[in-house]
């Protein structure tokens, strides 16, 4: 009995450390991810006020500014440059009579102040119940996306007011208890952005009848208000430019993504266009306000005002990019069954409110139509498509959990294991990758092209003197071949016209290939795999920037031949620069190596047969000879590149684990056991062949932890049993 009662307080013991520990831990995490979105506040205040005087606040400034529409006599609509409405209009005046400065400094921070309200009552509006690590971590992450999200960034330096609706909106619907006052924020809204209106079906199909009515006699007074003192201005604005049609810049623009932009963006106009647009633009309104109703009735009112909100962009004549706030929102409805597919729509909204669109899709001809309309696509998805789950739905709060392999013993003991590096059976999303793979390239394009040694003289120089560093050493250790390499090739016509075509062609199409056969073949390696490719990329980048290099082609006086590019002008300071996608002084590590390094490694451990690993481990060879061959790279670029690979598996090693060897074997063992409740079903998994893919529903398998835990330890043993999630 002693044993037991000791037993019993031992294990409530640590219950209660590891409860602490967790605490402790979600109490460091909610700390540091204050401290980020207080940076990012910063940082978008530093960028603002750090602008030149004439480029920042433009709008602001040509509302109230000394010259402003504001000020001058007549109508605000004469230039078309202020697109509010007339009682916009009505309220900014009294700003008119400001000190700029003062004015400037005051609409910034008090711009920032709004933008950090609406992260907090977003946060705070969350479909109940919230979980504790939710609500803890809920309102830094909200506040820290709206300050990197696009609209937030234009608004700060436009001096734009678009934060304001949105808020009010929000205010009105989740933090005043009394409909009329509700419906009088909603209704200031609306008189702000008349697209705002389109809450008022969803407030009175909702249950909110008094809420819908005072919404629509409050931006009745307002109208009415702004008629009786600007009646010119008002005339003008409802009657001649049909509630702000034709203001601002020209409506096919790309700042324009609404569905009227979108549809005069291929060449659509006159009736033909206005008609489809009304008929296009009623049905997306139907349809997106029934998914509103039913979602609040659900339970999600917020998703139900951001679904609104995109119905209003969509169907807006003109929404400019300012505007777009709530497709940010749209952010908190969950899709997929899978946990695999739970990150899928947020990660896709989050890329699209903060990354510029050329950054997620590559600059191809066929692909302009749906990069110019990205945000009005993703606001159109979630008004009519997007399949939210119901709250009543078993996998809106229990999605069907990631298949995991069994725990791999430690690593070392002051390295922790990254939750997100554990070792998963099944395939990634496949949307989800395309996305990230892209970004991530992108990303890499814009570190490796502003990396220090670019096209100016002083970058020019520091990359020449390296150059002659690296030479220096490859002399002394007898490396120093790329002269001669480059001429015994330049003198063979096909070993030439090989070199060249290898050089351009291999290096992205062979790493994709390989991540494309692990994808479908042998998707628990394909992690592994991209984790070390991913790692490698981001050590090359520290390269670049930190030792900017020239390579031989571009050393003068070293008389090396171009083969790819073509003969350079060494008489011009910008000779290097052969193409603004790149920067040629981006040599060390070479990367181009490295790639292919990669590659053949991941080839040779995974290959079944002999043959084909042998072949993987010939393109390096191949590359290696191309990059000196063609005067690309120093052979110690190449060293460099092997390097950083080298670095990229050690880390992936250090927090992810050895490879499992069960892994490499073929099949599953399944074992069946009665318990005393019913059947109980244990998998381990040993294939990581692609039998474990996404094709359906796992009868278990290690549950996602929150704290991350799960898969740390030295534990090698099979999975525990464990109860379907």
């Amino acid at each position: 009995m002693a044993d037991v009662e000791h037993g019993g307080l031992s294990g409530e013991a640590l219950a209660a450390d590891a409860a602490g520990t967790v605490t402790a831990r979600l109490a460091a995490v909610r700390i540091g991810l204050w401290v980020i979105a207080a940076f990012l506040a910063v940082r978008q205040v530093a960028v603002v006020l750090g602008t030149p005087s004439g480029d920042r606040l433009t709008d602001l400034e040509t509302w109230v500014g000394e010259n402003g529409v504001l000020h001058v006599k007549g109508s605000l609509y004469d230039s078309t440059a202020f697109t509010g409405t007339p009682f916009a209009g009505l309220v900014l005046k009294p700003l008119t009579r400001a000190a700029e400065q003062a004015l400037g400094w005051g609409w910034t921070f008090g711009t920032l102040l709004l933008v950090v309200a609406l992260g907090l009552v977003a946060a705070r509006a969350l479909p109940q119940p919230v979980p504790r690590r939710t609500a803890l971590l809920a309102a830094p992450v909200a506040i820290s996306l709206l300050m990197l999200s696009l609209p937030v960034r234009n608004t700060l330096r436009l001096g734009q007011t678009s934060v304001i609706p949105v808020l009010l909106v929000l205010l009105g619907c989740f933090t005043v208890r009394s409909e009329r006052a509700s419906g009088a924020l909603i209704g200031l809204a609306a008189a702000l952005q008349p697209a705002v209106l389109l809450f008022v079906p969803l407030l009175r199909f909702t249950g909110r009848t008094r809420a819908a009515l005072s919404t629509a006699v409050t931006f009745a007074a307002c109208t009415a208000l702004a008629w009786a003192a600007m009646p010119h201005d008002s005339s003008t604005y409802w009657v001649h430019h049909l509630a702000g049609v034709g203001l601002g810049g020209k409506a096919d623009g790309l700042a324009n993504q609404s569905l009227h932009g979108g549809l005069l963006r291929p060449g659509l106009s006159g009736p033909p266009e206005t008609g489809l647009f009304l008929v296009l633009g009623a049905a997306v309104a139907v349809l997106g306000l029934r998914r509103a109703v039913t979602y609040a009735r659900d339970g999600q009112l917020l998703l139900a005002v951001a679904v609104t909100g995109c119905v209003a962009v969509v169907v807006s004549p003109t929404t400019w990019q300012h505007q777009l706030l709530w497709v940010l929102l749209a952010v908190v409805g969950r899709v997929g069954r899978r946990a695999s597919d739970r990150y899928v729509w947020p990660v896709a909204v989050v890329l699209v409110m903060t990354l510029p669109a050329e950054m997620m899709l590559p600059n191809m001809s066929s692909l302009y139509p749906l990069r110019d309309n990205v945000v009005l696509l993703a606001a159109l998805a979630a008004a009519v498509a997007v399949p939210f789950l119901s709250t009543a739905s078993p996998h809106y709060r229990a999605p069907i959990p990631t298949d995991h392999a069994p725990p791999v013993p430690a690593r070392f003991r002051g390295v922790p294991l990254l939750p997100f590096l554990r070792r998963v059976l099944t395939r990634p999303n496949l949307l989800l990758e395309l996305l990230l793979i892209r970004v991530g390239y992108s990303a890499y394009q814009q570190v490796r092209l502003a990396a220090t040694g670019g096209t100016n003289s002083g970058g020019r120089a520091r990359a020449e003197h390296h150059g002659d560093q690296i030479l220096s050493v490859e002399r002394f250790l007898h490396l120093d071949i790329e002269h001669w390499a480059n001429h015994a090739v330049v003198k063979v016509g096909w070993l030439r016209d090989f070199f060249d075509f290898y050089y351009e062609s291999f290096h992205f199409v062979v790493p994709l290939t390989v991540l494309g056969v692990l994808y479908v073949r042998r998707p628990a390696d394909y992690r592994w795999a991209r984790a070390a490719l991913g790692f490698a990329t981001v050590f090359a980048l520290v390269g670049f920037w930190l030792y900017p290099l020239a390579p031989p082609r571009l050393m003068p006086g070293l008389g090396v031949v171009d083969t790819v590019h073509g003969v350079q002008d060494f008489s011009k300071p910008d000779y290097g620069t052969l193409t603004a996608l790149t920067n040629q002084y981006a040599a060390m590590p070479s990367l181009h190596f490295g790639w292919s390094l990669w590659c053949g490694l991941v080839i040779a451990v995974l290959a079944p047969k002999w043959w084909m690993k042998a072949l993987g481990l010939l393109h390096p060879l191949f590359t290696v000879s191309a990059i000196v061959a063609t005067g690309n790279h120093w052979v110690l670029d190449a060293v460099g590149g092997a390097a950083v690979v080298t670095a990229g598996f050690a880390l992936t090693y250090a927090l992810q684990g050895p490879r499992p060897r069960e892994l490499a074997t073929a099949g599953a063992e399944a074992r069946e056991t009665e318990g005393a409740g019913g059947t109980r079903r244990t998998v381990t998994r040993h294939g990581g062949d692609g039998d474990g893919g996404d094709g359906g529903d796992k009868d278990c398998g290690d549950k996602d932890r929150g704290d991350g835990e799960a898969g740390a330890g030295t534990g090698t043993g099979a999975a525990k049993d464990r109860t379907p999630g």
